[in-house]
């Protein structure tokens, strides 16, 4: 089950931010009420086939904490109409997932690898960023009821036949695909990277955390030797435009935090299984 926090005093957005600081996070865009309907309604059942996949990690501190740390994030984005949702997994493997709507997942091997709260703010900017982008919505053309070709499939949303039930599984199924297993398009990936930079700066974290956390992962597969990806940017790639945007965008890392005391003693006790 997942949980939801409103207390967010302790977390507070920076005074630098100004007043367009939501256009900054992420591209303003018209949607309609209906269009938000049927992301959520599709997120929500790809949420439910990850849960099928994996179990829930039952530590509901942990849950909690990585709660109050995401919809801080998401207060600096330009979705406030979305309602989110973290859950951390009982999965030993380094990942991260977001469904649209605004479903969150991050592994509980994903944040063992983790230093510090300014990392596990980037990981989780880069996931919000993914569904304020709309990435899967707009791979997959969902939108709410209009006079387009494309709105029949959103009113497979709690459809009652046994064709359209079936219909949109197989539309849930290929978004939980491309979450899973294909992974987004290389310019989703650095869009992505780029809005976390922003959004965790915005909400008070080290920008920088993200490259650190994303530089660690690329040395596993490098020790791995595992083959790179040609069809997704390179680690090195990602922590260069990171570093760049940070540059570019005048962000002083030195005045954001990193949490890293906090981190560590909420994090004491987690081990692999």
């Amino acid at each position: 089950m997942f949980i939801t926090l409103v207390a967010l005093a302790a977390l507070a957005t920076p005074s630098y931010a100004g007043e367009n600081w939501r256009e900054r996070a992420s591209a303003e865009e018209t949607v309609t009420s209906s269009d938000i309907s049927a992301e959520v309604a599709f997120g929500r059942e790809i949420a439910a086939k990850i849960l099928g996949k994996y179990k829930p990690y039952d530590n509901p501190a942990l849950i909690k904490y990585v709660s109050l740390v995401g919809l801080t994030l998401a207060r600096s984005t330009n979705r406030p109409e979305l309602e989110y949702h973290f859950m951390v997994l009982d999965a030993n493997d380094v990942n991260a997932y977001a469904a649209p709507g605004g479903y969150v997942f991050i592994t509980r091997g994903a944040l063992l690898l983790m230093k510090d709260e300014s990392e596990l703010a980037g990981a989780l900017a880069h996931e919000i960023a993914h569904v304020t982008e709309k990435h899967v919505v707009k791979e997959l053309k969902i939108k709410g009821a209009d006079d387009s070709a494309i709105s029949g499939l959103a009113q497979l949303v709690g459809g009652s036949s046994e064709s359209a039930r079936a219909a949109f599984s197989q539309v849930v199924d290929q978004g939980l695909e491309m979450i899973i297993k294909n992974g987004y398009k290389r310019e989703d990936e650095l869009q992505a990277d780029k809005s976390a930079v922003t959004i965790s700066a915005l909400s008070g974290y080290n920008s920088i955390g993200l490259a650190k956390y994303l530089d660690r992962i690329g040395t596993i597969k490098e020790k791995a030797a595992e083959p790179p990806d040609s069809t997704h940017p390179t680690f090195t790639t990602r922590i260069a435009q990171i570093n760049d945007v940070i540059l570019k965008e005048g962000i002083n890392t030195s005045e954001l935090s990193t949490n890293k005391e906090r981190f560590a003693a909420t994090l004491k006790g987690l081990k692999k299984s």
